[in-house]
């Protein structure tokens, strides 16, 4: 049996055998996997383990928003890891408090006042959906056709593209609409008439499925991998009226967005009730992720109990 300590360094050929034997990867067809073999990462740059390099137009996964290796993350990392690395969530800690403080401080308009930690975006989104059920006591949320909320079952039924088939029929009360698309719109419009097709739109499928059904709006800000297609203005500020209007919380998928000008929701000066994030929290450097939510929605479980949490 085949083994190496963490200081060993292995060869590119023992990185893709071992690779293709013992790891799946997402998204991938696992026997046409060729997979180039990065031993070190600085800033944008990734080097090879034949010393090959590449430039890292991504960042990662669009989430190492401060480059690899930042030796203050790297530092603050090591100095944490020296301190409990683990507090259970009934106790509590200095640094979980003072991020969720900062979080608020940052939040957008200042406006969200509570944050669960989680450690993936799936995780963040499907956490956003039982608070904003528990919370209406509603149960279906709308999502658009082109999005991606995450690949855990009730994240990826959220997900309006082809990877929420693979996890059908997912979870109940999930329903899609078609948000604004300017470079073929759904609505045969030019793009700069867009939104309100695409808020009328909205309105008829909040009629077909019942407004006191209805929790959630869950949208991504700038749907990623989807096209990376920016709303025209005046749709954001429309959703946000149609869920004040109805009693519909609205949440912003930041999981992308976030961390950039602080939130995507800032360019347009929306704010939600809800709010998930992941990634460039933490320029992928850790797992963690969060969902933060508003004064009202973190009063509903000051006398019930918030039936979510993770180890």
């Amino acid at each position: 049996m085949s083994s190496v300590t963490r200081s060993e360094t292995l060869s590119a050929a023992t990185i893709r055998e071992w690779t293709r034997a013992h790891v799946l990867v997402s998204w991938s067809e696992q026997g046409r996997l060729s997979p180039i073999p990065i031993v070190e990462a600085h800033g944008s740059t990734l080097r090879a383990a034949d010393g090959s390099t590449y430039l890292d137009f991504s960042s990662g996964l669009i989430n190492v928003n401060l480059g690899h290796g930042h030796p203050k993350v790297v530092r603050a990392i090591q100095e944490q890891a020296a301190r409990p690395c683990y507090v259970t969530s009934s106790f509590g800690s200095d640094s979980r408090a003072a991020l969720a403080r900062a979080l608020h401080e940052v939040s957008p308009s200042g406006a969200l006042t509570k944050t669960l930690f989680t450690t993936g975006g799936g995780e963040a989104n499907e956490n956003a959906i039982k608070i904003a059920r528990m919370v209406t006591g509603r149960h279906k949320i709308l999502t658009a056709y082109r999005s991606f909320h995450g690949a855990t079952y009730g994240a990826a039924t959220a997900s309006g593209d082809k990877r929420r088939w693979a996890a059908e029929p997912g979870i109940p009360g999930v329903v899609h609409f078609f948000g604004p698309y300017p470079y073929r719109s759904p609505f045969e419009v030019a793009p700069e008439h867009e939104a309100g097709p695409a808020l009328r739109h909205l309105e008829g499928v909040i009629m077909y499925e019942g407004a006191d059904n209805i929790a959630a709006i869950l949208l991504e800000l700038v749907p990623g991998t989807n096209g990376v297609i920016v709303p025209p203005d005046g749709y954001l500020q429309g959703v946000r009226d149609i869920c004040t209007r109805h009693g519909i919380l609205l949440i912003f998928d930041e999981v992308m967005t976030g961390f950039g000008r602080w939130w995507g929701s800032e360019h347009w000066s929306v704010v939600p009730d809800i709010m998930t994030f992941v990634k460039g929290v933490t320029s992928g450097y850790v797992p963690l992720g969060g969902v933060s939510v508003s004064p009202a929605v973190a009063a509903h479980f000051d006398t019930r109990t918030l039936w979510a949490g993770l180890t």
